[in-house]
């Protein structure tokens, strides 16, 4: 994966990673992706995984793409996907899938694309491969486009799901279904955020010392 360093004066991203004595990419995304999986209190607010100290798919990738264009980087793209979110993708939603009598919900990704290449910072084990098999679409957006319009294209593709697969549920059932779902994904495992993804640090002794915070 392509690396850049992190320049002053260039943006208030830059800056807080330069505050943390962050100076490369590379290590931008590994600080990201081993920060906790939470929901931010504001996704509009491109600084809510610094202040809140963790983040999700949405917070974190804008964050990376908005350090990219900051420092001259205009090739890393974000991309929003929709895929098959099912119990071999996690085994966490398998209870809720079944009570619903579900074999997948469609769940909206972030993720990075570098060079015609595919990253996932969401956790330190994330990986595009995971869900590749599973996408249904995709298509590249703004860092300032993970909110609102993040959620409109999620709901157009939900209605359109519905009618196609026959489900007997309504856009606000299954909604509230996808949240329990997300509910699910964010009792993480601490054995889970403990390892360093093999997706761009493979090999790479430079980066497994510890930041200053």
């Amino acid at each position: 994966m392509k690396n850049f360093t992190i320049h002053k004066n260039k943006g208030i991203v830059s800056e807080e990673f330069l505050s943390k004595n962050i100076t490369e990419f590379h290590v931008a995304c590994k600080y990201v992706s081993e920060l906790p999986y939470k929901r931010n209190s504001d996704k509009s607010n491109i600084q809510s995984i610094f202040d809140d100290l963790g983040g999700t798919c949405s917070t974190k990738h804008a964050t990376l793409r908005k350090l990219a264009l900051e420092n001259n980087q205009q090739d890393v793209k974000l991309i929003l996907g929709i895929f098959k979110m099912d119990a071999k993708y996690t085994s966490k939603i398998k209870n809720t899938l079944q009570k619903y009598n579900l074999n997948y919900i469609p769940e909206a990704q972030n993720y990075l694309k570098i060079d015609d290449e595919y990253y996932d910072f969401t956790n330190p084990t994330s990986n595009y491969t995971q869900f590749k098999h599973k996408l249904l679409i995709e298509k590249e957006i703004e860092y300032s486009e993970i909110a609102e319009v993040k959620v409109i294209f999620h709901k157009y593709f939900l209605e359109k799901w519905i009618v196609d697969e026959n489900i007997p549920f309504n856009l606000d059932e299954i909604w509230n279904i996808r949240e329990q779902c997300i509910k699910d994904l964010q009792q993480w495992d601490k054995v889970e955020i403990q390892n360093t993804s093999p997706v761009c640090f493979a090999n790479r002794t430079d980066l497994r010392e510890d930041y200053k915070l």
